[in-house]
């Protein structure tokens, strides 16, 4: 597939100077909509485990993360918006021996008004004189001043979910930088499973060669070998390598300046021996790309997951893995036997962006036909909206036995379910004609060959 062409300003201050004129403009429609005069964007708070001085990391509202790259966010942290008004952001930024203190972001002057507190107590104060008018509070119950605002207006979020699907220029960019991460980290995980690594050992090379901890991935990494492909999230890492190592399924992702990439891929190991499995994954990447060439302005992403199905039922025929036509295994669902969940999400600040089920600004939702209650995304297709492309073929074991009458080549089933399944996932942008994959461009990037 050829790639399509598409915009990559160098200009990297002006890409985030135009972001937050592009970001401060919708939300200012957005509150003109739901009738308020401001908004407090919360970063949220800090929280521990159960009866413990740990907790997880500290992870801040996306639509704070929308204005402010994660590691400039300290909990207690605020941003006030009012229209046509400079933004207002408050910061924590203690006097600290016990941690390194959190830096400022200057590269938000001079369009974002920063101010610091060096204790939480003056930073509660300085919010509370912000109160006049009528206010909305995005995010998580405050643990101070209740009063900031109307908590979560459902006008205001169902307004602002629907417009974050079309991503900026500058948000492009983190997505595209996500993606670089992501594939680096994948390309070792490949090298690691050719050496015959174990799960565990696959996953240190993806951290390793991606520069990410634990923490700052995206998601979990789900590093799959052999059977173990077919759990669709599967979380176990095997610390000992497999006593024979046949596939390898590898979903993780990367994450820069709080955007995110979903990346997956199957191998085969190597050998005659595997050859039934290598066809399948051939078969499967092309029907990725036909689904891909499929992307365009105007088209409704649930027509592509459908597409999916009946594509799948083609290969399903062509692979003898059905006793029956692929009209027939499509009219009685038996594609949705092999792949029970949807073919792809939103992609952005979260791994699973919002607004998929959302039809307009105003709230109005396209649910999923009744026989893919999986799919997260239905809504019409647009120019800028990035998702993710991931059909799959799985060997599940509580599916197939719970369809025993269904036309399926048992015998050859067995001889696959070894494999676990396969999954091929890329991250796209629509464009006006066709798509950039930032997945494939990353690949091109780090592994010419």
């Amino acid at each position: 597939m050829t790639p399509a062409p598409f915009d990559r300003s160098e200009n990297l201050e002006q890409q985030l100077t135009d972001h937050i004129e592009e970001i401060k403009a919708r939300w200012e429609l957005g509150l003109q909509h739901s009738g308020h005069d401001g908004v407090w964007i919360a970063a949220g708070d800090s929280a521990h485990y159960f009866q413990d001085d740990q907790g997880p990391r500290f992870k801040p509202n996306p639509y704070f993360t929308q204005w402010v790259d994660p590691k400039f966010a300290t909990p207690g942290a605020q941003l006030l918006l009012r229209d046509n008004h400079q933004p207002i952001l408050f910061l924590h930024q203690p006097s600290d021996y016990w941690h390194a203190t959190t830096p400022i972001p200057q590269n938000l002057n001079p369009q974002v008004d920063i101010r610091t507190f060096s204790n939480e107590d003056k930073l509660a104060a300085a919010c509370a004189d912000e109160t006049s008018g009528k206010l909305a509070f995005i995010g998580n119950s405050p643990n101070s001043n209740e009063t900031l605002g109307e908590l979560n207006p459902t006008k205001l979020l169902q307004y602002m979910h629907f417009h974050r699907a079309r991503k900026t220029q500058h948000e492009l960019e983190n997505l595209r930088k996500a993606s670089e991460i992501g594939v680096q980290g994948h390309l070792a995980a490949a090298a690691a499973f050719t050496a015959g690594a174990s799960e565990y050992e696959t996953h240190i090379a993806y951290l390793l060669a991606s520069k990410q901890s634990e923490a700052e991935l995206p998601y979990p990494n789900i590093v799959a070998q052999n059977e173990h492909g077919s759990v669709l999230h599967y979380q176990l890492q095997q610390r000992d390598p497999a006593n024979e190592l046949r596939s390898l399924l590898i979903d993780a992702g990367g994450s820069f300046a709080g955007y995110a990439s979903d990346i997956t891929r199957t191998y085969v190991s190597a050998g005659s021996q595997h050859q039934l499995f290598r066809d399948l994954l051939e078969a499967m990447q092309t029907h990725q790309d036909q689904l891909l060439n499929s992307i365009a302005p105007g088209t409704t992403y649930a027509d592509l997951h459908t597409q999916m199905h009946q594509q799948l039922c083609a290969l399903l025929v062509s692979a003898d893995l059905v006793t029956c036509t692929a009209e027939e295994a499509f009219d009685t669902g038996v594609s949705e036997i092999f792949c029970p969940h949807g073919l792809g999400h939103l992609l952005g600040i979260q791994v699973h962006d919002v607004g998929g089920h959302q039809a307009d600004e105003l709230g109005n939702v396209a649910l999923p036909p009744a026989n893919y209650p999986a799919l997260r995304l239905t809504r019409k297709v647009e120019e800028n909206y990035t998702f993710t492309i991931e059909p799959g073929l799985y060997f599940i074991q509580s599916l197939l036995e719970s369809h025993q009458h269904a036309p399926i080549n048992w015998k050859l089933v067995a001889k696959l379910s070894p494999y676990g399944g396969i999954r091929i996932e890329d991250n796209v942008r629509v464009l006006a004609h066709g798509i950039e994959n930032m997945t494939r461009d990353a690949w091109r990037k780090y592994d010419p060959t």
